[in-house]
């Protein structure tokens, strides 16, 4: 007994079409990615310097503890 699926006159271009759509997909996928990593990464950085600003701030109105220091 054969299971296999009847041929089908345009199953190879759905096929290809399906591939395609998949592969553009990917790529979307990676794009959106790499873009987030990217923003995520600047965020962090802004937290890091808006830190640092924070500290000093707070040395300069003669606190002498920063934050930092408190969380740790």
């Amino acid at each position: 007994m054969d299971v296999r699926a009847p041929e089908v006159p345009c199953g190879d271009v759905l096929q290809n079409a399906a591939e395609n759509l998949l592969q553009e997909l990917e790529e979307h996928f990676r794009a959106l990615t790499t873009t987030l990593n990217l923003r995520v990464e600047e965020m962090g950085n802004r937290i890091k310097d808006l830190q640092k600003n924070v500290d000093d701030l707070m040395v300069q109105a003669g606190i002498e503890n920063p934050i930092k220091e408190q969380m740790y």
